[in-house]
């Protein structure tokens, strides 16, 4: 499914001032939980994966008005998300797992930080839920870091002190776990599904290779190889492309492409255009949406 942007209207007079905020719910399969999250975050349809029982969705905003839309659906996901009965393949510690606020440019910078911060504080203090902070709020720290292990991992590092957060209770939400939450430039979420015979070991080994600190390693690339009951046993190199001026999609499609026959890619959420500067015209892409048209639509006539 596309991930459109459909939030609060961007402010016609200054599209500057836009933020966008990506909030990454433990959720992929209940379509009723899914659009009752939606209704709250005013944004159209999520990215929605039963395999990684997980949805991703996309909302702008200006200043001041995107943490009160990511508080609201965090609201309604921990009423309906239950994090002891999630069983997807993808990493994660909470029920809202991640809650990132992007800026498209260097000018919204520091507007991106002052508004995640705004967002950790509401996601701590309304609704109980420890957070964490990563990448540039976080001193540098990843995703990968406060996620290794999973939620019983987290649960026990906080009991040991060795994780301390940085907003709300030192222990876990008792259903949704903790919360991620940053200040980031835009993330390429890029799968690639492998053509047969390839399996998830290969899918596994290839990921090894790509991604950042592999043998063939390409900086920024996060890379997982997971197998998709829900697509008939497809396996599939999940990654996240950090820089995609760095490494555009066309260059870690070839990086894939050496090791086995890429059939299909699906682009969760949404990614700037010059991501797929050179992209490989024959190679189907589900999901494949601009940055710059959601913002552009979002702005359209009322």
């Amino acid at each position: 499914m596309d991930a459109r942007v459909t939030a609060h209207r961007p402010d016609r007079d200054d599209p500057q001032a836009t933020l966008l905020g990506i909030p990454n719910v433990s959720e992929g399969g209940d379509r009723a939980t899914l659009e009752r999250i939606g209704a709250r975050l005013l944004t159209a349809e999520p990215h929605a994966d039963p395999d990684h029982d997980r949805a991703v969705f996309t909302l702008a905003a200006p200043p001041g008005a995107l943490a009160p839309a990511l508080l609201a659906g965090a609201r309604e996901a921990l009423a309906r998300i239950d994090l002891r009965r999630h069983a997807g393949r993808h990493p994660h510690v909470g029920a809202l797992d991640v809650a990132p606020v992007v800026f498209l440019d260097d000018a919204r910078r520091g507007a991106a930080c002052a508004e995640a911060l705004v967002t950790a504080d509401l996601l701590a203090h309304e609704l109980e839920l420890p957070v964490f902070l990563y990448g540039l709020l976080g001193g540098g720290r990843t995703r990968a870091e406060l996620r290794r292990g999973g939620p019983a991992a987290l649960a026990e590092r906080m009991r040991s002190g060795e994780l301390v957060p940085d907003f709300g209770p030192h222990a876990p939400h008792p259903t949704a776990g903790a919360t991620l939450v940053a200040a980031r430039p835009p993330l390429v979420a890029f799968n690639l599904e492998l053509a047969p015979p390839a399996s998830v070991a290969d899918a596994r080994r290839i990921a090894a290779l790509v991604r950042e600190g592999g043998e063939e390693g390409l900086p920024g690339v996060r890379a997982i190889g997971l197998d998709l009951p829900h697509r008939g046993g497809v396996a599939q190199v999940s990654c996240n492309v950090e820089d995609h001026r760095g490494v555009p999609l066309a260059e870690l499609v070839a990086a894939v492409a050496r090791h086995a026959a890429v059939a299909e890619a699906e682009l969760v959420g949404l990614a700037p255009a010059s991501a797929f500067d050179g992209f490989p015209p024959d190679l189907r892409c589900r999901g494949r949406a601009t940055v710059e048209d959601a913002l552009s639509a979002a702005s359209g006539p009322s």
